[in-house]
């Protein structure tokens, strides 16, 4: 992995995945960044043991302990950090994934709104024609959220719902996280081991 990925994480369910995300990155030797929104943290004390903290500076601090790891591996940027690498085009280069990635955040990157660093960064995303991937998690999908979908796939974004597959006869909730963070690291191109290729092995007998 030659550059930093920034991972951003929303107030969508389903932080679950961004977390097995982070950490497996982090496993494979690379450098992450993470933004986290409000109303992420409010999912997070929802649906796992962990409470996030408010402040950037101790959420840094809480996730680089969670993962043993350290501030050269693993940073954190405020919302409203407009000096972070991410908010520039002459900035952080890498790619952005925001997991999950609320209907909300959708529409904001899709009309251009950049009102905090999560929408700012999917714009500068955008604009380079760097990678951005986009992990919604909602159901049923509304026609405003198909529209912004269509809207961000013709500017060059990866819309990747967290739909898991069965195929690979999963046998746990880990099984299904796993099999949406591999289909993130096939759209960024980092060698995984999580779910295996697709292939003869694979089809049904």
């Amino acid at each position: 992995m030659n550059s930093r990925i920034c991972v951003a994480i929303t107030g969508a369910s389903g932080s679950l995945y961004a977390l097995r995300l982070i950490e497996v990155l982090l496993a494979a030797g690379g450098q992450v960044d993470v933004i986290v929104s409000k109303a992420a943290q409010l999912v997070f004390a929802t649906e796992t043991p962990l409470a996030l903290p408010g402040n950037p500076a101790a959420q840094a601090t809480f996730l680089q302990q969670y993962f043993q790891v350290d501030d050269t591996q693993l940073r954190v940027f405020g919302r409203e950090d407009w000096m972070a690498p991410w908010a520039s085009g002459s900035g952080q280069p890498g790619p952005l994934v925001i997991c999950p990635c609320s209907t909300g955040t959708l529409s904001a990157i899709a009309t251009g709104a950049s009102n905090n660093l999560i929408e700012r960064a999917a714009d500068v995303a955008l604009k380079e024609r760097r990678k951005l991937i986009l992990v919604p998690r909602e159901t049923p999908y509304s026609e405003i959220h198909l529209q912004n979908m269509l809207t961000l796939t013709r500017m060059g974004a990866v819309i990747l719902p967290a739909s898991p597959g069965f195929y690979h006869e999963p046998q746990s909730i880990q099984d299904l996280i796993d099999f949406i963070v591999a289909r993130i690291l096939n759209q960024l191109g980092i060698e995984q081991q999580l779910m295996p290729a697709w292939g003869k092995d694979n089809v049904p007998q």
